[in-house]
């Protein structure tokens, strides 16, 4: 609830501090006194818009706060955290300054957007009458206040549900025919590139193997010869492995005769020929390997620019080819089975539309009967406040298939006829001030159980009336602040004597200059404010019994 509200310079006020209690307060004072200006300076604070106007002449800037006493599990505090102001406090603080034709918001001293400054202020404060309507006067919350009404959440919360499951469901079938679409444009080339790669059969490393043994094959015949002749050379005839074994045999035979001394020719010699004959044995392995065969060289080379030509047309190195062939094996697989998974996905959505519009379609009807027991019960307020010839009604406009969501199938608008007759219309655009301001009274008394706003204003609710619908308009409002606090700006003593609270505004020269000042009355000084407003500008002792029996009345 609101808790206290601070005023520099705004219009006649320079200086206003005011502790507001809850319950009802009554605000009044004569034309012209002020009362006006504290609604221009809570408008400000709230988040409307701001005219430098509103600045007192001779000060270069005006300031307003605003004390809000909030529960500390109220949605409001989260909201305010996501956008990085701290709402720890049990009091969340808004202030505006207005200087040089710009204004500054701020939410517990830290500068925020006059939209989130506006967004707060809706949900703590809902000002009906002259100086703006907000909530029930806004049509797109009157879907929410119905089923508030209705005690509706349970089916609304499944209707969310439902529509959520349904776009799921849609997106799932839109991302799986986008898929398969895609997949299915390139079926013709995958399927060709699959059967070509299959045959080629592509081996990682397969390059460069081929290329090597290419290269051999190529050099084959010159690297035979020389072989064969380094063979001839090493073992034909008298070659080196004939010298080397007979060279080796003599040593032998001599070699005890030689006191040890050809010991180390023996060993080399011996060392030599083994040596010999091992590289004779890799000469004649080489020379088989490297048999030259020019129809294996003409495969090899087939075979490797066969590899390289389908790398580049499939635009990857020829060791990648392996892969290129798995994932376009894997699309082919995946348009297969994604052809029966577009028709599972579509059964699903099939299904989540149907259970959607059977929620919705619940949900309409439980509105429907809502709207009956709301319609009903805001007529039967309506006589007592003078608008006997009005008539209210919850219209429900089923919305185009198109248009239905996650609050259902309808849009819903609350509608009045002021005259017998006369056409419906929307509450905001058919009602006038007084009468707007009575028909939320109505709506407020009704909707009292699950109103969600914990501070609400009415702005010369009495417009126009007088005697038993003032009085009626008065108990209303008393009945309304057991479960919100209420400020009324008046002019009615029926509803000022109701009031828990009485603030009265009023004027004052000082110095040559005007101010608005605003006290607290009670006892005599309210009982006196009562009878001037039953007098006129003359209090005669009439006036003040008639003040007194009122407040008596008002406190039984």
């Amino acid at each position: 609830m609101l808790s206290h509200l601070s005023i520099r310079n705004i219009v006649l006020i320079d200086k206003l501090d005011l502790e507001i209690q809850g319950g009802l307060s009554v605000l009044t004072g004569e034309t012209g006194a002020g009362k006006s200006i504290l609604l221009d300076a809570l408008g400000l604070v709230l988040g409307q818009r701001a005219e430098q106007g509103l600045v007192r002449e001779g000060s270069d800037q005006g300031i307003v706060s605003a004390g809000f006493l909030v529960p500390i599990d109220h949605p409001l505090r989260e909201t305010l955290a996501e956008m990085g102001v701290d709402a720890d406090d049990e009091e969340i603080l808004l202030r505006r300054s207005l200087k040089g034709g710009k204004s500054r918001a701020f939410i517990n001293d830290q500068p925020v957007s006059q939209s989130l400054l506006r967004d707060t202020g809706n949900v703590l404060i809902e000002i009906h009458g002259q100086h703006g309507q907000q909530g029930l006067m806004d049509a797109r919350n009157h879907r929410a206040l119905l089923d508030l009404h209705g005690r509706l959440d349970s089916k609304v919360t499944a209707t969310a549900t439902a529509w959520q499951a349904l776009q799921d469901a849609r997106q799932q079938l839109q991302a799986l025919e986008d898929s398969v679409a895609a997949v299915r444009a390139d079926e013709d080339y995958l399927r060709h590139a699959v059967g070509e790669l299959d045959v080629l059969a592509p081996q990682v490393g397969e390059e460069d193997e081929l290329a090597e043994a290419r290269s051999l094959m190529m050099h084959g015949e010159q690297v035979a010869e020389e072989i064969k002749e380094a063979m001839e050379s090493l073992v034909a005839h008298r070659g080196a492995e004939n010298g080397l074994r007979l060279a080796l045999r003599r040593i032998e035979r001599v070699a005890e005769k030689a006191s040890g001394r050809l010991d180390p020719v023996a060993d080399a010699l011996a060392k030599a020929y083994n040596e010999l004959n091992e590289a004779v044995a890799t000469l004649e392995a080489a020379q088989h390997e490297l048999d030259y065969d020019p129809q294996r060289l003409e495969e090899a080379e087939e075979r490797l620019f066969a590899l390289r030509a389908a790398a580049r047309k499939y635009n990857c190195q020829v060791d990648q080819l392996p892969e290129v062939l798995e994932e376009m094996t894997r699309q082919i697989a995946a348009l297969e089975s994604g052809e029966a998974g577009l028709a599972e996905a579509r059964e699903a959505c099939i299904a989540a539309e149907k259970a959607f519009k059977a929620a919705a379609g619940a949900l309409s009807a439980a509105r429907q009967k809502a709207a009956g027991v709301l319609d009903k019960a805001v007529n039967a307020e309506l006589p007592a406040l003078k608008l006997e010839k009005a008539t209210f009604q919850t219209n429900l406009q089923t919305l185009p298939e198109e248009q239905w969501g996650r609050h259902g199938a309808e849009q819903v608008t609350f509608e009045v006829s002021t005259n017998p007759g006369a056409a419906m219309g929307p509450l905001s655009k058919i009602a006038s001030g007084g009468e707007l301001s009575r028909f939320s009274l109505a709506l407020k008394v009704v909707l009292a159980q699950t109103a969600s706003i914990p501070t609400m204003i009415f702005d010369e609710i009495d417009q126009g009336i007088g005697g038993a619908v003032a009085d009626a308009v008065g108990e209303r409002l008393v009945r309304l602040a057991e479960t919100a606090q209420i400020l009324v700006v008046t002019h009615s003593p029926q509803v000022a004597s109701r009031g828990a609270h009485h603030l009265q505004v009023g004027k004052q020269v000082k110095g040559g200059a005007t101010f608005t000042r605003v006290d607290l009355l009670d006892g005599e000084k309210r009982m006196e404010e009562i009878a001037r407003m039953l007098a006129g500008a003359t209090i005669t002792d009439e006036a003040r019994a008639a003040a007194q029996q009122l407040i008596e009345a008002g406190v039984a």
